[in-house]
């Protein structure tokens, strides 16, 4: 085994998670790497979650427990980066949950150098299924040239990202993490990771993309992901642009904000879909009233854009041209889009005898 000489920090924010809790928390702690510490940050759990995190405390020295007034999943996380002792760190959600031996390869990749950031891929846990999810950067050692050509310079506006944005899967030097506060905002309810990540990525020195490595596993339930609408997407998806404006800016990023316009069409294209399922009978002049709006629309109509995904392509249509009979056109098709979703979890479940 590897010499464990590096401290590994493992932040888990937890908030009303009782069911999974323990399975994520028992697979850290039964890691073959031994030089951890476990902060469980509980944003003000409801559901007996704050319990379960002292108990295992109680147990192992190596947990330590934050117990918060509520503040969403960033303002958990800040409490881990804030009292992470370590000399790595990496995120795991509450129910998920990984291999025993993640911490050990990843590990493994390390050269001990300010600013690295090691890329491991994840799991898909299905009820019925695991699906191995592979990200499409060549793996490999990346720095130099290398690292910004092939990397940084590509992290911001593509339609598909090269490495995913996700907190989790990733141990990162801490030093990458330093200075970064300014840009967090514990009130976005999309883009929040990547406000953490995308400049931690942008101030490594040294990445690696690890081979195979499906460490991670990401519940996916599927009876619990129904399609809610959130009324306050498109006011999140304008602050997250403020606080990514602010990161292109500081860090002097090569045709940063036309890379972020570009990205923030893309994040444009959930709003839409996402506002295509308001329960609302006005969802029409509310869809109008976010995309005529004046600055989003020159946003989006002087922002040259790739798009490859069928799906994609019509919601972007429909950003620019927000028209009644367009709109309840795709209406339609994300309702049936939807209805053969719930009918093909239904005819699994009777499928396996569980209807």
């Amino acid at each position: 085994m590897q010499k464990q000489k590096y401290r590994i920090s493992v932040i888990v924010p937890v908030y009303n998670k009782k069911d999974y809790l323990a399975q994520c928390i028992e697979s850290i702690l039964a890691q073959s790497y031994r030089n951890l510490e476990l902060l469980l940050a509980d944003d003000e759990s409801t559901d007996g979650s704050g319990e379960i995190c002292d108990r295992y405390a109680a147990k192992d020295e190596r947990v330590r427990v934050f117990h918060q007034k509520n503040g969403g999943p960033t303002a958990a996380v800040m409490t881990g980066l804030r009292e992470a002792a370590g000399d790595y760190y990496t995120f795991i959600d509450s129910d998920d949950y990984v291999s025993e031996d993640m911490l050990e390869k990843m590990a493994g990749c390390l050269a001990g150098r300010k600013g690295e950031v090691i890329c491991c891929n994840h799991v898909l846990e299905k009820q019925k299924e695991t699906v191995p999810v592979i990200q499409p950067l060549p793996p490999g050692v990346y720095e130099g040239t290398k690292l910004d050509s092939e990397i940084k310079d590509r992290l911001l506006g593509r339609e598909n990202r090269i490495i995913p944005m996700s907190r989790c899967m990733k141990l990162c030097e801490k030093s990458v993490f330093e200075g970064n506060e300014k840009y967090y905002d514990t009130s976005l309810r999309m883009g929040d990771d990547f406000n953490l990540i995308y400049p931690a990525l942008l101030k490594s020195s040294r990445i690696v993309i690890m081979e195979e490595a499906l460490f991670y596993h990401y519940r996916y339930v599927e009876d619990s992901i129904v399609h809610a609408y959130d009324p306050d997407n498109a006011v999140s998806v304008a602050n997250w642009y403020q606080a990514i404006l602010r990161i292109v800016r500081d860090r002097n990023v090569t045709d940063g904000e036309a890379k972020l316009n570009r990205e923030y069409c893309y994040m444009m294209m959930y709003v839409m879909k996402n506002e295509l399922r308001n329960p609302d009978k006005n969802y029409v002049q509310k869809i109008q009233g976010i995309f005529t709006e004046p600055e989003v629309r020159d946003r989006i109509m002087s922002t040259p854009l790739s798009v490859t995904s069928r799906a994609n392509a019509l919601l972007y249509l429909g950003m620019q041209y927000p028209n009644q009979m367009l709109l309840h056109i795709l209406r339609m098709i994300v309702k049936r889009h939807d209805a053969a979703g719930r009918k093909r979890r239904s005819g699994r479940e009777r499928g396996n005898g569980n209807g």
